[in-house]
């Protein structure tokens, strides 16, 4: 698994994924970019994305409990950083996927790996 935000910005292609109206704080958004589930949070004004895939049984993760920048799979209880995808507690010992957020002009956009 990759955590995307370690990429350069030349390497990245922004997409548009929401306005931050759409996303109040505490909430999440599913999305699927060319047939991959990606999660969006806002955690006290901070976004985040992750792959929406545990690691540990290539389960869904994204609809597990939230405690500050912490997820955890609702299958297993494997805990993931919601900033670096990184696996925190087993079962799940590879990172998940994370991808590097930003704000332009109220809207939410996520960078995507250019092939």
């Amino acid at each position: 698994m990759y955590n995307y935000r370690m990429l350069e910005a030349a390497r990245l292609e922004y997409v548009t994924v929401a306005s931050v109206d759409e996303l109040e704080d505490g909430q999440r958004k599913l999305l699927d970019i060319d047939g991959e589930i990606i999660a969006v949070f806002n955690i006290a004004g901070g976004y985040f994305a992750i792959a929406d895939v545990c690691s540990h049984d290539d389960g869904p993760v994204a609809e597990g409990e939230v405690e500050g920048t912490q997820i955890e799979c609702p299958r297993h209880g494997a805990r993931f950083d919601l900033k670096t995808g990184k696996a925190l507690t087993l079962p799940a010992v590879v990172d998940i996927p994370s991808y590097p957020v930003r704000v332009l002009d109220g809207q939410i956009q996520i960078g995507l790996p250019v092939e």
